[in-house]
């Protein structure tokens, strides 16, 4: 078997490869050629050209000029040859379920091109370096495709790429929607065999390709980012195809880090120091989200607070229904006193659901809610507020010490003027730019124009992905 690696065809494929690649500014490649696995050391050889497993590739050569007088198959090889992402999605349609398309199915559309674009390369090395004479030029026979023959005539045989991207979409459309796995493989091993029909390829490289594009996948599930839009991809299945609630969907929230990134992240609900005393139930991670809107206008807080001395510290935003269950489950439990003397002294265990202070709903769940406090940028430290986030207590309520409504005090043995003006401060703030006050927690605010105000989110707290 020749071995011989021709350096110019190498430079001649690989330039061609990303060529196409820079011809398409979208598409993102997951990892470089050199960070791919390396399909000369994972495939075994191409069969000689003597021994059974030669007499196999001819016979199933045979076996695929006799399909072409199908006029239903051969029509179908003839589609499956078409060399673009476009031609190549439009076959899985109906085994997926759903019209792929880069306008209808953007997140799916992306997942699919970025993916194959990235596994395409590894393709171009082991053809280089075979450099195996394909089944139509042995034979010295035409295509069924013929417009295909001068440009496959000069090209290695093995593996074949046609073959490795139909099989490739096969698995990935399977991971969005394995329901319908069955029939989408299905046609993905029929995307190969069409490539024997046509005479552009032996049955051997078919066959490694399958498996050179499970090698490719694999490589691509230990990418952060493939990860994350492979969860978008399914999102959107289930969305475009009603499998998900619209309380799942968390497409229309931004991680408030980026949004507002000169706030102070201080998520209680992650860590144990908060009225329960563990972590709440949904909070995955220690981020604190909003729907689009609620972050535009906490930005403009942000900008016009930072021109007075202080920076945003974000105690919680969104808020899944689990934690707000979590917290009813915890109520319940009268027994579980470990955090009283730190959140609520001086309010009976058993009273607070009928003081309010815990409920079966929040208007957190719903995504435009916020809590949070100030930090003096002169001192780094946090403004003295008179009490801390989440004391139940009168003392918590915002004209505790004063009227809100004028700023007027009302002197105290509790709340220093001084603390009152802080809070003034921050109302103020929040209200200048669409944020309605809670008449309970001075910390607690929520867009007066929430884009949801009906609906009651679950999907976890974790950052999103971008």
């Amino acid at each position: 078997m020749k071995r011989f690696l021709p350096c110019l065809l190498v430079f001649i494929l690989t330039g061609a490869c990303f060529q196409t690649k820079a011809q398409d500014n979208t598409t993102t490649l997951y990892f470089s050629t050199k960070e791919m696995p390396n399909l000369i050391k994972c495939l075994p050889a191409p069969p000689d050209t003597i021994g059974a497993d030669f007499a196999h590739d001819i016979m199933r050569y045979m076996w695929g000029k006799t399909q072409r007088s199908d006029a239903e198959r051969a029509a179908i090889a003839e589609r499956d040859a078409v060399w673009s992402y476009e031609a190549l999605l439009a076959e899985f349609n109906v085994p997926f379920g759903l019209t792929i398309s880069k306008e209808g199915t953007p997140e799916i559309y992306k997942l699919m091109v970025n993916s194959l674009s990235t596994i395409d390369q590894t393709r171009v090395e082991p053809k280089a370096y075979y450099m195996r004479k394909r089944p139509f030029v042995r034979f010295q026979e035409h295509l069924l495709t013929v417009y295909e023959e001068d440009e496959l005539r000069n090209e290695g045989s093995y593996p074949s790429g046609h073959s490795q991207r139909g099989y490739t979409t096969a698995l990935l459309l399977s991971e969005v929607n394995p329901a319908n796995a069955d029939t989408i493989m299905a046609r993905g091993y029929m995307y190969g065999e069409s490539r024997v029909i046509v005479g552009a390829h032996w049955q051997s490289d078919v066959d490694a390709s399958r498996l050179a594009g499970a090698i490719g996948l694999a490589r691509l599930h230990t990418s952060p980012e493939f990860l994350a839009q492979l969860a978008k991809a399914q999102n959107e299945f289930k969305r475009l195809t009603g499998q998900m609630s619209p309380t799942d969907d968390a497409s229309q929230f931004v991680n408030l880090a980026e949004a507002v990134p000169d706030a102070i992240l201080e998520i209680r609900y992650y860590s144990t120091y908060n009225f329960v005393g563990a972590r709440v139930d949904g909070y995955m991670e220690p981020v604190a989200l909003l729907t689009r809107q609620a972050a535009d206008s906490l930005r403009a807080v942000n900008d016009d607070l930072l021109k007075q001395g202080y920076r945003l510290k974000i105690y919680d935003a969104y808020r899944p229904q689990c934690a707000v269950d979590h917290f009813v489950r915890w109520g319940t439990d009268i027994s579980d006193t470990l955090m009283k003397p730190y959140f609520y002294p001086d309010v009976p265990r058993d009273k607070l659901f009928e003081l309010g202070y815990i409920a079966e709903h929040s208007s957190h769940t719903r995504g435009s809610t916020v809590d949070l406090t100030l930090f003096d940028m002169r001192t780094e430290k946090e403004v003295d507020m008179g009490g801390t986030f989440d004391w139940f207590g009168r003392e918590s309520h915002p004209d505790f010490g004063g009227n809100p409504e004028t700023g007027e005090y009302k002197p105290n043995n509790r709340i220093t003027a001084e603390q009152f003006r802080n809070r003034m401060i921050l109302r103020r703030a929040m209200m200048r730019h669409g944020f309605n006050p809670y008449p309970n927690e001075w910390w607690h605010f929520t867009l007066k124009d929430e884009p949801f105000p009906d609906t009651y989110f679950t999907f976890p707290v974790k950052r999103l992905a971008d």
